[in-house]
């Protein structure tokens, strides 16, 4: 009897509408290798929005009720590509719970409540799958789980964000300001009207904590690491990068240090020479470094319709092959590990730090003490008055995050000086 995997989906937005394009073009492909049937048979959309022409054309039903696909014994897969963490966790959690197998992308979701519903898949025998929830259309979350078996995964650091990528490239290319790229990346869709997710870095954050499961098997939180975003670069700060060889992007960092890990999301400066500078505009990057590869890049678009969708599909592809296979419900990661961060004692790197202060001498010497005081070497970039402050800026040796945190919120302290811009300097 020929097997066949019908699907509920919820949601026909952008991706929505992908996910059933690819699988429509893509159906016979999956068909021959797993030898199973997938077929989209409803849809949830919500009240008054017109998907019929869609429906028609790909032979499914529209509904406006969860209940429609969780309540209907015939699905045997849901996918929610609705965005955001509610409903679509109360949305999942119920379809988890009523054995069937769920692919998503909500990257919001998995971040927030990741551990929760691979639980709750466990429990049912049923498998989660979310490879399109980190960097669109590449396939970076199957690499870390299947191609690193016999490897040991000592960093992961990538340009996860295509809409503040995109206002960085520019800033540099064509000179704009921060808030003429936002504009810009606003009018062409990559960023929303709200655009505080991703200029602030959370997008980035939700991203670095599911590449941090899945390299280390560590189930960490938003609350368990330093989030910043790229809000406040100003365009002098990144030609002043230019000139010293650098690019500024902001990086999702997970790294193995000690017996711990550190994570982070921050602007930084990267050597024109390393293969995260050459990323541009809205595209996405992930760098991975192993005791046994060594350094492997991962390359391609972030974001989209059709490469989201993609990633979509491939999960679902995996699950007839896992029917087809009759193998139990696997899960695409379990995160077994125990927490334990890095020592900041031992988390060491050179940074890019401006100051503002008054113009008088005196205040500069003052921050000289505290570079003393708290064994900071550096090295002077730039030193310029600026509207009656002066600005000086400086890269520093190799410095443990205790020295930064010790000496910025020491500048902090002093009348009239603040320490305006401080970025990691990644490693060559």
């Amino acid at each position: 009897m020929q097997k066949r995997l019908q699907i509920g989906i919820l949601g026909l937005g952008v991706v929505g509408c992908g996910v059933v394009q690819i699988l429509s073009q893509e159906r016979q492909k999956i068909k021959e290798k797993t030898g199973v049937e997938l077929v989209i048979t409803k849809a949830l959309v919500r009240p008054g929005e017109d998907k019929s022409a869609l429906a028609t054309a790909h032979n499914f039903q529209l509904v406006y009720d969860i209940n429609d696909i969780t309540a209907d014994s015939d699905i045997d897969v849901v996918v929610e590509v609705m965005g955001k963490i509610h409903p679509a966790n109360e949305f999942v959690t119920e379809a988890l719970q009523k054995g069937k197998h769920v692919v998503t992308a909500n990257k919001d979701l998995l971040a927030e409540k990741g551990t929760a519903l691979v639980q709750t898949a466990i429990e049912n025998h049923v498998s989660l799958y979310y490879e399109a929830s980190v960097a669109g259309g590449i396939p970076i979350l199957r690499v870390l789980a299947n191609s690193f078996v016999a490897d040991e995964i000592t960093e992961v650091l990538g340009i996860i964000n295509g809409t503040t990528n995109y206002m960085l490239t520019q800033m540099v290319e064509e000179g704009m300001s921060y808030e003429d790229a936002l504009v810009k990346a606003q009018e062409l869709g990559f960023a929303e009207s709200d655009p505080k997710n991703d200029v602030d870095g959370i997008d980035a954050a939700y991203k670095t904590v599911i590449l941090t499961r899945f390299a280390y098997g560590l189930d960490i939180s938003l609350d368990d690491f330093v989030v910043k975003g790229i809000r406040g670069i100003e365009l002098s700060d990144i030609e002043l990068a230019q000139s010293l060889g650098y690019e500024v992007k902001l990086i999702g960092l997970t790294k193995k240090v000690g017996s711990g890990v550190f994570a982070e999301v921050a602007p930084a400066l990267v050597p024109k020479h390393h293969p995260l500078a050459s990323i541009r505009n809205e595209f996405n990057g992930v760098f991975v470094r192993s005791t046994g590869i060594g350094q492997s890049m991962y390359y391609g678009p972030g974001a989209g319709s059709l490469p989201t969708a993609t990633s979509v599909v491939t999960d679902l592809a995996v699950i007839a092959e896992n029917q087809s296979d009759n193998k139990p419900a696997p899960q695409f990661a379990s995160y077994t590990a125990k927490k334990v961060f890095a020592d900041p004692n031992e988390v060491f790197y050179r940074y890019f730090i401006a100051l503002e202060l008054p113009c008088e001498k005196v205040l500069w010497q003052e921050v000289q003490k505290l570079a003393e005081q708290f064994d900071l070497s550096y090295e002077v970039v730039a030193d310029q008055e600026i509207a009656g402050k002066r600005r000086i800026v400086f890269l520093t040796k190799a410095i443990n995050e205790v020295q930064k945190h010790q000496f910025v919120t020491s500048v902090n302290k002093m009348d009239a000086s603040h320490v305006s811009q401080i970025m990691k300097v990644m490693e060559e």
